[in-house]
């Protein structure tokens, strides 16, 4: 009897705050989550193209006692709702509550998941048949090109959020991102034209 293998998906990581909705100062309202223009248009076209889409979000609010855990969840629910909305279906949300200098035992520590660590990147992983050859990183600051490197994957640096700001001061020592661009809309068009639509 022949067993059917699944196929390896390739996936793209997304950074939340700044990348995909509009970057607050710790978002601590429900009311404040607002979808950056042109982020579902360009999360469907990484969609029909078969990657996964993946949010991975360093939350560090949560060690600093600015909201709870339970907060993040539910924020991540009302954005897949908003993009489910406008018909683009996010596959799963990671978050990292820690910091190494705030918080208290829970929550106060050198973690493996907080970017650019690639912890949350392993658990997607687990969780899902990702071909990481083919998947990519976008965000709109350091940590995110920093933890695509340290995945041995591909970066998209956007101009959102912290982008335009990253740009003016990057680091010396850092790798340039494959790709520097507007906002997740062009990230998506660039992405798909360079590794093909058909999956």
């Amino acid at each position: 009897m022949t067993h059917l293998v699944a196929k390896k998906k390739p996936a793209v990581f997304l950074d939340r705050d700044g990348t995909i909705i509009e970057l607050k100062s710790y978002l601590r309202s429900l009311d404040e989550i607002k979808l950056l223009p042109q982020a579902a248009k360009g999360l469907k076209i990484l969609q029909d193209a078969g990657y996964l889409l993946i949010v991975i979000t360093n939350q560090s609010g949560v060690a600093r006692g600015y909201f709870s855990e339970e907060f993040v969840q539910e924020a991540n629910i009302k954005i897949s709702e908003l993009f489910a909305a406008q018909d683009v279906s996010i596959d799963a949300f990671y978050y990292c509550p820690h910091h190494p200098d705030y918080g208290n035992d829970k929550y106060r520590q050198d973690c493996d998941c907080r970017k650019p660590e690639i912890g949350m990147i392993k658990k997607a992983v687990f969780d899902f048949s990702i071909d990481l050859s083919n998947s990519w990183v976008i965000g709109d600051n350091v940590p995110d090109v920093r933890m695509a490197i340290n995945a041995n994957i591909k970066s998209v640096l956007v101009k959102t959020g912290y982008g335009q700001e990253v740009l003016a001061n990057y680091p010396k020592d850092l790798k340039v991102p494959d790709i520097v661009t507007n906002d997740i809309y062009d990230a998506a068009k660039l992405i798909t034209s360079r590794n093909g639509e058909s999956r």
